[in-house]
């Protein structure tokens, strides 16, 4: 997904300059398609750190068990892809929203 939205960025801005409506509307279907892609990995993610922290505070209360505590670590540790992933789609999303915004003459 990674490179599929960094090759679209690259097209969509080459694009801005000359670009008929039906390139808009092929870059609108597309931005629809990386929102869904984006709000799927919100919800993911979002599910992972309510996990991790329900498992963390399960933990304390149960005065540490090590099976728990491993769990919670391996959570942790995919935690932190899942957000930079998260990251990179937002701003990307943001890129082609600015490239539409561009396209149509609207400055902010």
């Amino acid at each position: 997904m990674k490179k599929y939205l960094m090759a679209f960025i690259s097209r969509a801005e080459s694009m801005e300059k000359n670009h008929t409506d039906e390139d808009m509307q092929e870059l609108l279907v597309h931005i629809r398609f990386f929102q869904h892609e984006r709000l799927v990995h919100l919800i993911v993610t979002i599910a992972v750190a309510v996990s991790l922290i329900a498992i963390a505070l399960f933990i304390i209360a149960l005065r540490c068990s090590l099976m728990l505590f491993i769990l919670d670590m391996l959570l942790l540790i995919l935690l932190v892809p899942y957000i930079l992933h998260y990251y990179f789609l937002e701003n990307g999303v943001q890129k082609l929203y600015a490239v539409y915004d561009r396209s149509k003459g609207i400055k902010f």
